[in-house]
């Protein structure tokens, strides 16, 4: 009769073990890192339906009842509700936030407060702009400073 030592019967069913244990932490990780994505609203949320809850002719008082306070307000020409959003999304959490999609409804009032008309601005009606640039357009040539002090001393110079 031959008893079992340490070495024949539990040793195989603990590397069993740990190879499972193993595979389940690596599978529950590579699930994780798929979760890591997320989509941002951000500004006003328009609800179902309301656009056609203001109909041409509407007071700006029913305005406010339906769409709420405006993202901001506009009093050139006469007065405008601006309800501004943003949508976006990052695949994980060091990535930069990518914009899929940008509202700004505008409802558009004559001199007696009454609803001119609405308009719903997307993503393709924008420009894109940069607002931060350190850098002056010139037209033409742009000139550096060398140049322009041997252009002092020497105009016949640099012309040719």
């Amino acid at each position: 009769m031959r008893v079992p030592g340490l070495g024949s019967i539990i040793a195989p069913n603990r590397t069993r073990a740990a190879r499972f244990a193993l595979a389940l932490a690596c599978a529950c990780a590579l699930a994780g890192c798929s979760s890591f994505g997320e989509t941002l609203q951000r500004g006003y949320v328009l609800p179902e339906g309301a656009l056609e809850q203001i109909p041409v002719g509407a007071s700006q008082e029913q305005v406010l009842i339906v769409l709420g306070t405006p993202s901001t307000v506009a009093t050139v020409n006469g007065e405008a509700f601006y309800y501004i959003s943003q949508k976006t999304e990052r695949a994980a959490a060091f990535m930069p936030h990518e914009v899929i999609d940008q509202r700004v409804i505008v409802v558009y009032f004559d001199k007696d407060r009454r609803v001119e008309r609405l308009a719903n601005y997307g993503l393709k009606d924008g420009k894109i702009f940069d607002f931060v640039s350190n850098t002056t357009p010139t037209g033409g040539v742009e000139l550096s400073y060398l140049r322009g002090v041997l252009k002092s001393f020497s105009p016949k110079m640099l012309t040719q």
